[in-house]
């Protein structure tokens, strides 16, 4: 199947397929993501969701397919990325304010001020502040989360990728996610991937199984392929 252009879509992805260490990970996957998608992804462990997101992205090439942004604000499409915390070197010699700020690369025509504004902004709103100047190896699993959440929304951006937000984080805050994505997906685009559905099944507009191909899913309930008709 080959996608066509559309105005609406900010990502399609047209026929990929990906073949890893003699094991075949995702084959014959096409989708897009639209404006103003929320696209909330599961699926069993091993099955692709991570490649998927890591090929949307394009920080991972596919063997066969294609991906293909629409332009953006300033000719480029601007988004914000959680990956899973276990990519994540603990140990390099970083700050939480650096971590944050680090989501402000590549922003042009701000000034310092306003860039320090943004880093207040977002580390309040992930309640971080009191940990501004900490390094990011004397964190928690949960607080590193929440600085690389910090990191992901500071720019605003147009497509918001989160792959397992919910990893390591407390109840307390995971309460505070979900206000923090309701508010957020008045106005970006969101593609999630999470075990944890509940809450997510409830402000998505698009649920999308991977298991190597990749089903979209129509029915209430998005724990089981066989339950999507």
């Amino acid at each position: 199947m080959s996608l066509q252009d559309n105005n609406n879509h900010l990502i399609v992805i047209d026929n990929i397929s990906i073949e890893r260490e003699g094991r075949q990970v995702l084959t014959d996957v096409s989708m897009t993501v639209n404006k103003g998608d929320f696209i909330a992804i599961t699926g069993p462990n091993g099955g692709g969701k991570t490649t998927l997101i890591r090929i949307m992205l394009k920080l991972l090439k596919p063997d066969r397919g294609y991906v293909k942004y629409s332009c953006g604000i300033d000719g480029a499409l601007r988004i914000g990325y959680l990956p899973q915390k276990n990519t994540i070197d603990s140990h390099f010699p970083i700050s939480v304010h650096e971590v944050v700020a680090s989501g402000l690369l590549g922003q042009k025509n701000i000034t310092r001020q306003e860039k320090e504004a943004e880093v207040a902004r977002a580390l309040e709103l992930i309640g971080m502040t009191d940990h501004s100047r900490q390094a990011i190896g004397a964190l928690s699993g949960g607080q590193l989360q929440r600085a690389l959440l910090g990191r992901a929304i500071i720019s605003r951006p147009e497509l918001l990728v989160l792959d397992e937000p919910l990893s390591y984080i407390d109840k307390k805050f995971e309460a505070h996610f979900y206000e923090i994505i309701s508010e957020i997906k008045n106005s970006t685009t969101i593609v999630l991937v999470s075990h944890e559905m509940t809450m997510i099944a409830e402000m998505a507009t698009r649920h999308l199984i991977v298991d190597h191909s990749l089903h979209e899913c129509t029915a209430h309930h998005h724990y089981i392929r066989s339950e999507c008709q």
